[in-house]
């Protein structure tokens, strides 16, 4: 039997976003902090006005229990967290240090201000569906949104990349690096769980691209309808756990904490990586600045 499945897994992590308007900001985090802290939930949620982003873990019956206060809490009814979809994953230890609840001016900033999901954004594909056009090799544009550091680790197999570094850099990057011709037929974007797109999308739509769809809950959300299809590699996640696997579990992928660059096991065999020291990205770093 493998050691893996018996190691008890019984962290629930969880992530959920919505773009809704929102007021009385300070009280809902006061009251998200209390609740947090009762339940003994670590992560981050993160609200402004435009909506509220979260990344929370914890035992199964405290994971629930802070759902049904969203659910039920008339504070938090506005936000109809009710019909969202929490993409949901297990794992033997807390991936998260501490709870935080801040203010933001954006949930996920892109500083583009006349860019409201809330009010306007491209349409969803299922990853059913996604999985379908690749199969039967459909002509589009599979775009990925995410930054550099994340594909390092995975990403789709036919999937158009970026040399983004900020994701407030995706609307230049994509007038820079996309072609011409790529506007006139479909364009499909995805990200770790969705959010990104819901902006991305809309900043396409602004550069004239005619038929924009947004992966519906991001690659984490394809993995669990449709496995590791047509996917190569695994997924960088904000946590401690770094990456998971097409069958959402724990890689053995590992963080440098001095860059903070993600590294996979082949790269963690190399010299230079020496934990909480160094790695090879480190290091090539020095050698830039030095020339």
């Amino acid at each position: 039997m493998c050691i893996s499945s018996l190691i008890t897994k019984n962290i629930l992590n969880v992530a959920a976003y919505r773009f809704v308007d929102v007021d009385q900001l300070p009280e809902r985090r006061e009251a998200l902090s209390e609740l947090c802290q009762n339940l003994g939930l670590k992560g981050s949620i993160l609200l402004s006005t435009e909506g509220i982003n979260l990344f929370l873990a914890g035992t199964e019956d405290n994971i629930n229990a802070f759902i049904r206060y969203l659910n039920e809490n008339p504070l938090f009814q506005p936000l109809g967290m009710a019909t969202v979809a929490y993409k949901k994953s297990w794992s033997a230890t807390q991936p998260f240090n501490r709870m935080l609840v801040k203010l933001k001016q954006e949930i996920i900033p892109l500083g583009l201000p006349e860019i409201q999901p809330s009010k306007h954004t491209a349409p969803a594909l299922p990853p059913q569906l996604l999985k379908q056009w690749l199969d039967e090799g459909i002509d589009f544009t599979l775009l990925d949104t995410r930054n550099d550091y994340e594909i390092r680790l995975g990403t789709f197999e036919k999937a158009t990349v970026l040399d983004l570094q900020h994701f407030r850099d995706f609307p230049s990057a994509c007038a820079a690096q996309l072609p011409e011709d790529a506007k006139q037929k479909p364009m499909v974007m995805f990200c770790t769980g969705g959010i990104r797109c819901e902006k991305a999308s809309v900043a396409l739509e602004q550069q004239g691209y005619t038929q924009v769809y947004q992966l519906e809950g991001g690659i984490l959300n394809y993995f669990e309808q449709c496995g590791g299809a047509h996917y190569n590699g695994d997924c960088f996640v904000f946590d401690k756990r770094v990456a998971l696997d097409p069958n959402l579990e724990e890689t053995k992928a590992a963080l440098c904490y001095r860059c903070l660059n993600p590294l996979t096991e082949a790269e963690q065999q190399s010299p230079d990586y020496v934990v909480d020291v160094s790695c090879p990205y480190c290091l090539d770093r020095q050698k830039q600045k030095a020339l």
